[in-house]
C-alpha cells in the first residue's frame, strides 16, 4: 500500500520534529494569494508554517526566521526586485550564523536570473505551475532536520 504525501509527512512527524518553513513576501509586492495557498498546502503536507505577511524587508524576514528557528525560508516575489532583495536575505542569514537554513524563492523570476540567484545562495527557484507536492518534496530532501 502506497502512502499519500500527507500520511508520509505525518509518519515523518512521528519520528522527528516537523520541518519549519517561513513564507515571506519581500519588498513592495502586494499580491499574496500564491503565498497563502502555498502556506496552506504545506501545512496540509505536514509542515509547520509561519507566514509573515506582505511588504517584508530582508531584515524583517531574517529576524522572523531567527526567532522562529526555521529550517526553510521561502520567499514569494512578483515585483521584479528579486535580484536586490533575495541575495540580501541570504547575506543577512549567513551573517547571523544561519548557514543551515535552506533559502528558496518562487514567483515571477526571469530564467536569466535563476542562475544568478542560485550563485547568491538561493537553493531553488520555483516558477509558476510548480505543484505544492514538488515543493514539499524538495523541502523534505534538502532542509536540515532538527532533533
Amino acid at each position: 500500500m502506497t502512502e499519500t504525501p500527507v500520511e508520509s509527512a505525518r509518519m515523518d512527524d512521528a519520528r522527528s520534529t516537523p520541518i519549519r518553513v517561513l513564507i515571506a513576501k519581500p519588498g513592495l509586492d502586494g499580491h499574496d494569494r500564491g503565498a497563502k495557498v502555498l502556506a496552506r498546502g504545506l501545512r496540509d503536507e505536514g509542515f509547520e508554517v509561519i507566514y509573515t505577511g506582505l511588504r517584508q524587508t530582508p531584515e524583517m524576514i531574517v529576524d522572523a526566521a531567527e526567532q522562529e528557528d526555521v529550517d526553510v525560508i521561502g520567499m514569494s516575489i512578483l515585483s521584479g526586485a528579486h535580484m536586490a532583495l533575495l541575495p540580501r536575505v541570504v547575506e543577512l542569514s549567513r551573517e547571523r550564523g544561519m548557514d543551515d537554513v535552506l533559502i528558496v524563492a518562487g514567483g515571477i523570476i526571469p530564467d536569466a536570473d535563476v542562475a544568478k540567484l542560485k550563485a547568491a545562495g538561493i537553493g531553488e527557484v520555483f516558477g509558476p505551475g510548480t505543484s505544492i507536492g514538488q515543493i514539499a518534496g524538495y523541502f523534505r530532501e534538502h532542509a536540515r532536520r532538527r532533533t
